[in-house]
């Protein structure tokens, strides 16, 4: 029997929380024998084929429209998706600066700061992201498991990766949540 896919990608926020997957330690090999790896922080794939994963799991607050089509993309591609760390969950530190006015902001940092390159103006470069209110990922998609912190506990993102590679829907109690 084939090995169920996992994919994991991260969007606007530290990427810290999607590094915790690496401190399940040593039973990271338990997972490896349990799933099949697609893009994640341990095989630096970037990106997974489009059929046939199992599990997604999306780090980060939706910040801008490539971070939306992202979450699109992750959602249509898996069968259960993860929103993992509190970015994920309510938007998390990124959200603090949905209480600030972007376009105030941006002129504030390009137009009146005299230490940048931007000779008075707000840079208009179609390769750059224009950030937008922060979102969390239920905003945008559908989420089957929220692990809200951050960042998770080792512990419980074992569990749930484990028991979905055996075809379980893990059952999260709150102690093994850690709401901030």
């Amino acid at each position: 029997m084939a090995k169920p896919k996992v994919a994991s990608d991260w969007m606007a926020g530290c990427a810290g929380c999607h590094m915790s997957l690496l401190d399940i330690d040593e039973r990271i090999i338990q997972l490896v024998e349990l799933v099949d790896l697609r893009a994640t922080p341990i095989t630096d794939l970037k990106q997974p084929d489009e059929s046939g994963v199992a599990v997604g799991i999306l780090e980060g607050g939706v910040n801008n429209t490539a971070n939306e089509e992202q979450a699109l993309r992750m959602r249509k591609r898996c069968k259960i998706l993860v929103a993992l760390g509190d970015c994920a969950v309510f938007g998390g530190v990124p959200a603090m600066r949905n209480f600030f006015d972007m376009d105030e902001t941006l002129r504030r940092a390009y137009v009146e700061t005299e230490s940048t390159d931007s000779e008075g103006a707000i840079p208009n470069d179609p390769e750059l992201a224009v950030p937008t209110k922060v979102r969390s990922l239920q905003e945008v998609v559908p989420v089957d498991i929220f692990l809200p912190g951050c960042p998770p506990d080792a512990d419980t993102i074992f569990y749930v990766l484990s028991s979905l590679a055996q075809g379980k829907m893990p059952e999260l109690k709150d102690e093994m949540l850690d709401w901030h």
